[in-house]
C-alpha cells in the first residue's frame, strides 16, 4: 500500500467528528444572519418608502420576474388597471424580494445540511427545520401583505416574522459555535429579569409595527407633548382593531386622526416601560462583576440608548427615512443581544 493510500484509508476509518463540515455549518449560519438583517433593513426601508405595493402582484412584478421600464412593456395588462406602474417604487419591491428567496434557499441548504449531519454530537437539527418552516410562513405573509393591499395586522406580523427569522439564525449561529461556557449560580439569578426584558422589547417592536403600518408614526409631530399637549384626543376604540374585512387598501392609512394619536401615544409608553426595565437589567449587569456579564450589559445599554435616541429623532425631524429605517435596524441589534443574554444564561453550570 502505497503512503498516499494509507492516508485515504485512515481518512476513511477515522470517526466523523464534525469538525470542519461544523465549522462551515457555522458560517453558513453565520452568513444567513447576516443576510437576514439585511433583508429586516430592506423591508423597512420598502415600507417606509410606501414601496410595499410597488408590484400588485407576488412573486413577480406585473407578470415579470423583474420590473418593467414602462407601462407599454407590461405584458398583463390587467395589472395597470390595479395600479398604474411605478419602475422605482417596483425595484425596492423587487430588491427585497430578491434577497428574501435568496435568504430561503440558504435556510433549506442549512436544513438539509442539519439533518445529513443529524449524528454528529452537538449539530441542532430542529432549530433549522423549524426556521425553514418559518421562512416558508414569511413568504405567506410577503403574498398577503401585497394581495390584502397593506392589512396592518399582517405586515406587523410579517416584521415580527423577519426579526424572529433573525435572532433565530443568530441562536443558531451561537449554538454551533463550538464550546459552551458554563455560567455561575450569581450570573443564572438574572434569567427571570431577561425573559421579561427580551418580551418587553418583543412587546415594543410588535408595537412599532402597528404603528407604522397605521401611518402613526407623525400622529404627534412633537416631543415630550403630543400635538402641545399631555392629553390629546385620542380613539383606542378604533385605534386595535385588528381586523376590518377584505378589499380595503391601506396605502397611507385608513384611521382618523384620533385613533393614529392612540397608537402613537401607546407605543410612547411602551418606549417608557423599555427603557425603566431593560435599561435598570443592563445597569445591572454592568455593575455586577461576580455574574460576568459586563460586556453584554453594556452592549445593551449602548443599544437601548440609540434606540430611545433614534424613535426621539424621527418625532423631531418628522420621520427622515435614514433614521426610521435605522430605528428598526437597531431594534433588530437590540433583540438579539436580549437573545444572546438569554443563551448565555442558560448555560451549564459550574460546578
Amino acid at each position: 500500500m502505497t503512503y498516499a493510500s494509507s492516508i485515504v484509508a485512515q481518512a476513511a476509518e477515522r470517526p466523523r467528528s464534525g469538525f470542519v463540515d461544523g465549522r462551515g455549518y457555522h458560517r453558513l449560519a453565520m452568513f444567513a444572519c447576516l443576510l437576514a438583517f439585511v433583508v429586516v433593513v430592506l423591508g423597512a426601508y420598502t415600507r417606509l418608502s410606501h414601496a410595499g405595493l410597488g408590484c400588485p402582484d407576488w412573486p413577480g412584478c406585473y407578470g415579470h420576474l423583474t420590473v418593467p421600464d414602462s407601462e407599454h412593456a407590461v405584458s398583463e395588462k390587467h395589472y395597470l388597471a390595479q395600479r398604474p406602474l411605478e419602475p422605482e417604487k417596483g425595484w425596492k419591491e423587487m430588491v427585497h424580494r430578491y434577497f428574501a428567496g435568496t435568504l430561503g434557499l440558504v435556510i433549506l441548504a442549512l436544513a438539509v445540511w442539519a439533518w445529513w449531519r443529524r449524528r454528529v454530537t452537538g449539530q441542532p437539527v430542529w432549530l433549522p427545520t423549524a426556521l425553514l418552516g418559518l421562512v416558508v410562513f414569511q413568504a405567506l405573509l410577503g403574498m398577503w401583505t401585497v394581495t390584502l393591499q397593506l392589512k396592518p395586522v399582517v405586515v406587523m406580523a410579517h416584521l415580527l416574522g423577519g426579526m424572529t427569522t433573525f435572532v433565530l439564525l443568530g441562536l443558531l449561529a451561537m449554538r454551533t459555535w463550538g464550546s459552551r461556557a458554563p455560567v455561575g449560580p450569581v450570573a443564572r439569578r438574572w434569567r427571570g429579569w431577561a425573559l421579561a426584558a427580551l418580551l418587553v422589547v418583543v412587546g415594543q417592536i410588535a408595537l412599532g409595527g402597528w404603528t407604522s403600518s397605521n401611518y402613526a408614526a407623525l400622529a404627534c409631530p412633537d416631543f415630550p407633548t403630543c400635538q402641545g399637549s399631555w392629553l390629546p384626543d385620542t380613539d383606542f376604540g378604533e385605534a386595535f382593531v385588528l381586523w376590518r374585512g377584505l378589499g380595503v387598501n391601506y396605502e397611507f392609512g385608513v384611521l382618523d386622526h384620533p385613533a393614529r394619536t392612540a397608537i402613537h401615544l401607546t407605543h410612547r409608553v411602551g418606549a417608557v416601560v423599555t427603557l425603566l426595565l431593560v435599561g435598570w437589567l443592563a445597569v445591572r449587569l454592568w455593575r455586577d462583576r461576580a455574574a460576568g456579564l459586563q460586556a453584554q450589559g453594556a452592549l445593551i445599554g449602548v443599544l437601548l440608548l440609540s434606540q430611545v435616541g433614534l424613535g426621539i429623532a424621527n418625532v423631531v425631524l418628522h420621520l427622515p427615512l435614514v433614521v426610521a429605517v435605522a430605528h428598526n435596524a437597531v431594534a433588530a441589534l437590540l433583540l438579539l443581544s436580549l437573545v444572546r443574554l438569554g443563551y448565555t444564561l442558560w448555560q451549564p453550570r459550574l460546578s
